[in-house]
């Protein structure tokens, strides 16, 4: 199929996130012959970030380094991608469905004019035209899309598409390409974060969420604790995030974020239908809940009807024994 895919690299505080890597899995899948290039946007030196997309599958890698480019703007990132776009003359275009990806990926298709398919939670390939497999209806089902003609152009959805293992002993081509990037009407003065600190929520492997059951602000800190000894990161509902107990940047659901861990505990959670939305496509799913009619175990693989106070503390010390 493609003679040439781009991937768009994604970094958070210098360090690149995990669905770059699964972008670049997801390229290999889109066509397995093709060869990968990494395309990675910043203000400082990327030539370390730039040899980890080549250990984890990238052939060769363009970096592009401004300083209008220390901060994510669309009009920074779409002029330094668009030159590396417009010098590779690529047959498609692979990165994460992420905030960032969100908002530049649409502006790309449109200065390329071509379609972009979103949010891909799977790839099937059988030797011919890759399917793109992606949820609807906030999830309650499922299309497949194919590509018929044009630039394939696709994000796949962080923590779906497994990364290919690192090959430290893999080499490749580090080129540096000069862009002006210039007339930037947005200007980032400072990043103020409300986000928890650790593990990013949309890439966490186990995420513990907890609801109106939790009861307070004060109720978190139990979750925070099973979360640090399973290495996992803390969300919310959306009614723990009115209800002040915990900020709308952990709230998981149709108007938070989509998440699908491996394992995704909910604490406290009824289960109404725009949570599921952000979270039903977890792996496995453990309710905790003193509802045994709770809508949430309904989707639950494993549930526990019993108080949340009594029950987070024994799961964490069981887990502290065994993790």
């Amino acid at each position: 199929m493609s003679d040439k895919l781009l991937v768009i690299g994604e970094a958070r505080d210098g360090e690149l996130r995990n669905v770059t890597f699964e972008a670049i899995a997801a390229a290999k899948t889109i066509d397995s012959d093709a060869e990968i290039v990494g395309v990675l946007c910043g203000g400082d030196d990327l030539s370390t970030s730039a040899q980890e997309v080549i250990y984890h599958g990238a052939d060769r890698v363009v970096t592009v380094q401004h300083d209008n480019l220390k901060a994510y703007t669309s009009e920074g990132y779409s002029q330094a991608v668009m030159a590396v776009v417009e010098d590779e003359s690529p047959d498609g275009i692979v990165m994460g469905h992420t905030a960032i990806g969100k908002d530049l990926t649409p502006k790309l298709a449109a200065k390329l004019d071509t379609g972009l398919i979103s949010d891909a939670t799977d790839i099937e390939n059988d030797d011919g035209d890759p399917v793109f497999i992606r949820p609807i209806y906030s999830g309650k089902a499922f299309e497949k899309k194919t590509i018929t003609s044009g630039l394939t152009f696709v994000t796949i959805r962080p923590n779906n598409i497994a990364a290919l293992e690192r090959d430290d002993s893999r080499t490749g081509e580090v080129a540096t390409k000069d862009v002006d990037v210039k007339d930037i009407q947005t200007i980032i003065k400072d990043v103020v974060r409300k986000a928890s600190e650790g593990v990013d929520l949309s890439e966490a492997n186990v995420i513990i969420a907890g609801g109106r059951g939790v009861k307070s602000a004060e109720g978190f800190a139990p979750l925070y604790e099973l979360a640090d000894v399973l290495g996992g990161a803390v969300g919310a509902s959306r009614g723990a995030c009115d209800a002040e107990y915990c900020d709308y940047s952990l709230q998981i659901g149709q108007t938070g974020k989509v998440v699908t861990p491996d394992l995704y505990i909910a604490v406290g959670i009824s289960g109404a239908i725009q949570h599921l939305a952000g979270m039903s496509n977890s792996k496995v799913i453990v309710a905790i809940n003193k509802d045994p009619e709770a809508n949430i175990f309904n989707v639950a693989d494993y549930g526990i009807v019993g108080d949340v106070f009594e029950v987070i503390p024994k799961l964490t010390e069981q887990f502290k024994q065994t993790v």
